[in-house]
């Protein structure tokens, strides 16, 4: 099977963290000039989503199923500790500690700065990007370690098939853990909206675009979707903070709060897939894509479930926002670590 997959990370992705920060400002402050026009577009709803942000979720997670192939499923088996690792990381120990971290935090640390119906919009958010596993960037931070790129491949494949099945239960067991209502048919209609469809649509661009299995053609199609895939979320973040902004403005140390409590997760979670992996004495050119696809989150699709499940204006969505401001400055210094630390590691 050969390489398909993404260039060195580009200009957009480098910097898209201060993308999203300028977003972030846009769509508070047009939210708080202009609150009528945000209200009209938070009025486009059907079966409880969002018309324009399924549009925009959609242009994000549409390019990332274009690159999952079930081919590759046939390659399990050629480095089973990798794939063990963030299995197991990704499906038994994040979404948990997630859950802990957002109790702990909103519950009992934070619970004198945020009221009790808040926070557990936040923790359900948490919840949320917890469940959620490996963005489309895994492939960026995977060539930036110079990992292993089939195994990368597989992995995702592997990942998004098994949530097609398990993130609707573990979401849902948590969130009734942690008293907080699940609507069962908005969360099971959100997967098939923001998995299965997706997933399916991008099994078909393969089979259209690779008859000849060089996969030349996927490679040129999804990087010239790969801008747009940026502006979908962009705009999704001036909306989602147009539809928050008089509570940012109420409360402007709020995403500080919800950034604390992902910041310890995420340096957490890579700090126990990459020892992990330091231990079993994984190669590193599996080991380190191994420990960032477990640290790394599926914010698009647990930006699109929160919405479905408890609204724009919920505190589960802006939770999940946050978790896209902070995603790449830290996968960038987790990058940085792991290139730091190869020698530890065997070849």
């Amino acid at each position: 099977m050969k390489q398909e997959s993404t260039s060195a990370i580009g200009f957009f992705e480098r910097y898209l963290s201060v993308w999203v920060g300028l977003c972030i400002v846009a769509g508070v402050g047009l939210g708080s000039l202009f609150p009528g026009v945000f209200q009209t577009v938070a009025a486009w709803q059907y079966a409880n989503v969002n018309l324009a942000v399924a549009v925009f979720i959609w242009l994000m997670i549409y390019p990332m199923m274009v690159n999952v192939d079930f081919a590759s499923i046939k390659d399990v088996g050629k480095k089973p500790k990798g794939l063990c690792l963030t299995l197991v990381v990704n499906w038994l120990i994040k979404p948990f500690t997630m859950a802990g971290l957002g109790i702990l935090f909103f519950e009992i640390l934070f619970a004198g700065w945020v009221d009790p119906q808040s926070a557990k919009e936040y923790i359900a958010g948490m919840i949320l990007l917890g469940v959620a596993p490996c963005t489309a960037m895994v492939f960026v931070w995977s060539q930036l370690v110079k990992g292993d790129a089939n195994y990368t491949l597989v992995q995702v494949s592997i990942n998004d098939l098994i949530m097609v099945f398990a993130f609707a239960p573990i979401a849902a067991f948590l969130l009734d853990m942690t008293n907080i209502i699940v609507p069962w048919q908005t969360l099971f209609l959100s997967v098939v909206l923001y998995v299965v469809i997706p997933l399916i649509a991008g099994y078909l661009t393969r089979k259209l675009l690779d008859s000849s299995q060089e996969h030349h053609e996927i490679a040129r199609f999804t990087q010239t979707i790969k801008p747009y895939s940026i502006m979908g979320l962009l705009a999704m973040v001036v909306l989602l903070f147009g539809f928050q902004a008089e509570t940012i403005l109420d409360k402007p140390l709020v995403i500080a709060l919800i950034a604390i409590p992902l910041l310890i997760q995420s340096y957490g979670i890579f700090a126990i897939a990459y020892g992990w992996a330091y231990l079993w004495k994984v190669p590193f050119n599996v080991a380190a894509p191994a420990a960032l696809i477990g640290t790394s989150n599926f914010f698009e699709l647990a930006v699109a479930v929160a919405i479905s499940l408890f609204g724009l204006h919920s505190g589960a969505a802006l939770a999940t926002v946050v978790g896209v401001l902070v995603e790449v400055p830290v996968m960038l210094s987790l990058v940085a670590l792991a290139l730091k630390t190869k020698q530890a590691f065997r070849d």
